[in-house]
């Protein structure tokens, strides 16, 4: 029995997996608000004792870089260490991995009803790269041997936005004040798409209707905005969603570049399901190609969203049983 997590600064999920002769069979799955709680020591714990089955390995995914056994996490005032979480559940091998380092090992198990291909490319065997925006943006690579995939994770998320054009100049400016630097994630994220609209909104593009301020106060503003916008109700929060899609898609195209990712680029995450319909707008893929020189190269990447909300689950699955081997010192 395999506890794996997927570790989010909004939901905590848990599940169990059982793997008989190979394969991987969903057991049981929790999610957690993750702020609810003061450490992730408590989610699994709870979880743990509520199942009442001890696990063989538990391998989480989380977000923010994981050293020498130990992360403190991007986006929750959590500090999570393996040694002290296996002795709080009990369980001998507990490893600790990024979250979309979790979700690269996850890719191999997809099925063709999990993937929405936005670019066909021409499918050569090569690296691969992930990119995901959710409540923050994590990104990492497959490192192709010529007989498998490595996983690698990354904190490029957090590198600096790059504008491509006057009114990203203005973003820029706009956020430098607020924050000093600007990260792609202070963009690309739950919290970005609403710093978009504010930008949009304060410097004068557009005006925010009443029902729209009582919404974004109700429930999450990002969502409120993104399902405006979908649903054609507010051209603010219209202009919004493409200024975002189309920094998504240059960065998606800076990352295939970076990871020489010819076998495929991946969207993963919370937000990009959710916006399929204007990711096939030619907005995202207008942004991913142009790079100049390199516009051939990244022609000829195939590019798909990951439509499987369990794939990061799936993948701390497949790495607590391969990485079991080496036990951590409780």
């Amino acid at each position: 029995m395999i506890l794996a997590g997927d570790i989010g600064g909004t939901n905590a999920r848990l599940a169990y997996f059982d793997v008989v002769k190979g394969k991987f069979s969903l057991v049981s799955v929790t999610i957690f608000p993750s702020r609810n709680f003061s450490s992730l020591d408590e989610i699994a714990a709870k979880f743990v004792d509520t199942m009442g089955v001890v696990p063989d390995v538990a391998c989480f995914g989380i977000a923010g870089p994981v050293l020498n056994g130990r992360v403190e996490t991007s986006n929750l005032p959590w500090v999570i260490e393996a040694s002290k979480m296996s002795r709080e559940i009990e369980v001998k091998n507990v490893v600790l991995i990024n979250d979309l380092e979790a979700t690269g090992w996850g890719i191999a198990a997809l099925d063709d009803k999990d993937l929405v291909r936005v670019n066909a490319g021409s499918g050569v065997v090569g690296n691969q790269a992930v990119i995901a925006a959710g409540t923050g943006l994590g990104e990492a690579g497959l490192h192709w041997d010529g007989t498998q995939h490595h996983v690698f994770a990354c904190e490029g998320g957090h590198t600096d936005f790059a504008p491509r054009n006057e009114l990203e100049m203005d973003l820029l400016h706009y956020l430098t004040v607020q924050f000093g630097h600007v990260s792609y994630e202070r963009v690309l994220s739950g919290p970005g798409l609403v710093n978009v609209f504010h930008f949009l909104r304060d410097t004068g593009r557009g005006s925010e209707p009443k029902w729209l301020t009582d919404e974004m106060h109700e429930t999450e503003p990002a969502a409120a905005i993104s399902r405006a916008a979908m649903e054609g109700k507010c051209s603010l929060c219209e202009q919004t969603v493409d200024i975002f899609v189309s920094i998504y898609g240059a960065e998606a195209g800076n990352l295939g570049l970076k990871m020489l990712a010819t076998g495929g680029v991946f969207l993963a995450g919370g937000i990009a399901p959710k916006l399929l319909s204007k990711l096939a707008e030619p907005f995202f893929m207008q942004a991913f190609l142009d790079k100049g020189r390199m516009r051939p190269l990244l022609e000829a990447m195939p590019v798909h969203v990951i439509t499987n909300d369990k794939i990061a689950l799936l993948g701390a699955a497949q790495c607590g049983l391969s990485k079991s081997v080496s036990p951590v010192s409780a």
